[in-house]
């Protein structure tokens, strides 16, 4: 496929995740101008000076009435109330997509909330870092990091080559999911570690307001601690929002996450060496799978 050329692209939350893609987007002029939308304008100050975009308009649907392609990199909770306000303003066939780590019902709301001609592509970049904004955007940020597409019976087949092939030029690894499935399997391996990080800093933040108050986080953690919740610096708006859009999953996966947790309790009080050795075995070998070694190296 030929690289896509925008004449406009608008951007809808110039932080992390749409700022390195406006980096992206301009240093391979992929579009001849990027507009920046936010809530804040110093954010939005930045965003130019460090090259995410060309220029910021205050009025969302002056950003977006010109644009071939619009961008939604705000917290998926505010997605309904954008699309209401400026959806209207869309120039047909403008292709539509985001960066949200939910799916499911908010690619079938995202749908039913555009005019006619107007193509929606919904798109999850599994990227980040434990710093959030602008500033901390990088043109490497996709580079061998998986993009899901969520493609539905409704998505035009071109719109989604074209989205596939800007995630592409972004280094990123693309795969395509049932925007429902992509919610189950995301609950999985994303959602529910960052319950438990997010559990396991307040449990450990109760002990020592309520039990030892001698136990000093920082200085009497080691690596295993960080290592274990670098996650529970996540944005918490952002994880709310995650949380409460992909509720039901996210909930079993805690009660199954909870009868397991239940189950080494229970054998940790009965004193059971080898069944304690069983199930840390399993769970050994279960992470062992997840990063193949390189030949020569621990």
């Amino acid at each position: 496929m030929t690289t896509p050329h925008f004449k406009q692209v608008a951007i809808i939350g110039v932080g992390l995740i749409g700022g390195s893609l406006g980096m992206i987007l301009r240093r391979q002029k992929l579009a001849d101008s990027v507009v920046g939308i936010g809530r804040r304008v110093e954010n939005l100050k930045t965003a130019v000076e460090v090259g995410a975009i060309d220029r910021y308009v205050a009025d969302p649907r002056e950003g977006v009435e010109q644009a071939d392609f619009v961008l939604l990199a705000t917290p998926v909770d505010t997605y309904e109330q954008h699309l209401q306000e400026w959806a209207g303003c869309l120039k047909p066939d403008t292709i539509v997509s985001d960066v949200g780590s939910v799916k499911g019902e908010l690619v079938t709301r995202a749908e039913a909330l555009l005019p006619s001609g107007v193509k929606f592509v919904g798109a999850h970049p599994i990227a980040g870092k434990e710093k959030t904004g602008v500033a901390a955007g990088s043109e490497t940020l996709f580079s061998g990091a998986r993009c899901i597409l969520t493609p539905t019976a409704h998505t035009d087949s071109e719109a989604l080559k074209i989205v596939r092939r800007i995630w592409e030029l972004a280094g990123s690894i693309v795969l395509e999911m049932d925007p429902f499935l992509h919610d189950k399997i995301l609950g999985a391996v994303s959602h529910l570690p960052h319950v438990a990080a997010f559990a396991l800093m307040t449990a450990l933040a109760d002990v020592r307001d309520h039990g030892v108050p001698e136990l000093d986080l920082a200085g009497h953690s080691g690596g295993g601690l960080r290592d274990t919740t670098r996650i529970a610096a996540s944005s918490p708006e952002m994880w709310r929002d995650i949380f409460l859009w992909n509720r039901d999953n996210v909930v079993s996966l805690i009660e199954t996450y909870e009868r397991h947790l239940g189950e080494l309790k229970r054998l940790i009080a009965a004193g059971d060496a080898a069944g304690i050795e069983k199930q840390l075995d399993k769970a050994k070998h279960e992470r062992e799978q997840l990063i193949p070694r390189t030949p020569g190296k621990a």
